[in-house]
């Protein structure tokens, strides 16, 4: 049995339709559409949806675990919606938004411009450091952040560069002065 696919997911506001295969999720801040494997089968009762599997295979029940998730974070996304905040530590290091451009600043002699992905939108606070990406999509939401994180990956000797928020870089002592 797969302890994930067994969990059930719990509904609070959003809409649910299920068509034989595809599973269509409405919501405030998103519109959603799942195609489920054959393997796979769905029940919704009591605010509730299950997940069950047609024969009880390796394949199948990794399928099962995996769709579970998959359902579990569109609905959780159209219901309250998923936010990362990205930190941007150096001097002089900060970013600008501008409509669904922002442009990075980053110690390069260049400054970097990354247009959002649709669906994806972002908060940058007065001083430029720090970005709060929102969006109905978990998954476009850390491709986007990995996307901006990637420009500048934080450096273990002065610990600058972009980092998610509570992302932990370990610190390397630098040169010694021989005597």
């Amino acid at each position: 049995m797969s302890k994930i696919g067994r969990m059930p997911i719990a509904i609070t506001s959003a809409k649910i339709t299920v068509n034989g295969s595809k599973i269509l999720i409405n919501g405030s801040n998103a519109k959603f559409e799942h195609d489920l494997p054959d393997a796979v089968k769905v029940d919704i009762a009591d605010n509730k949806m299950r997940l069950s599997i047609v024969s009880d295979t390796r394949e199948n029940r990794v399928l099962w675990g995996l769709h579970r998730a998959l359902l579990a974070n569109k609905i959780k996304g159209v219901e309250k919606g998923f936010e990362q905040k990205l930190i941007i530590v150096g001097l002089g290091f900060k970013a600008v938004q501008a409509g669904s451009k922002l442009t990075l600043s980053l110690g390069y002699t260049h400054k970097i411009d990354y247009t959002l992905p649709v669906g994806v939108s972002v908060e940058v606070d007065k001083t430029g450091q720090t970005l709060v990406l929102k969006s109905a999509d978990k998954f476009l939401l850390g491709n986007a952040a990995d996307a901006i994180r990637s420009f500048r990956p934080p450096e273990p000797y002065k610990g600058t560069g972009v980092m998610r928020e509570g992302e932990i870089v370990r610190r390397k002592a630098g040169k010694t002065k021989s005597t």
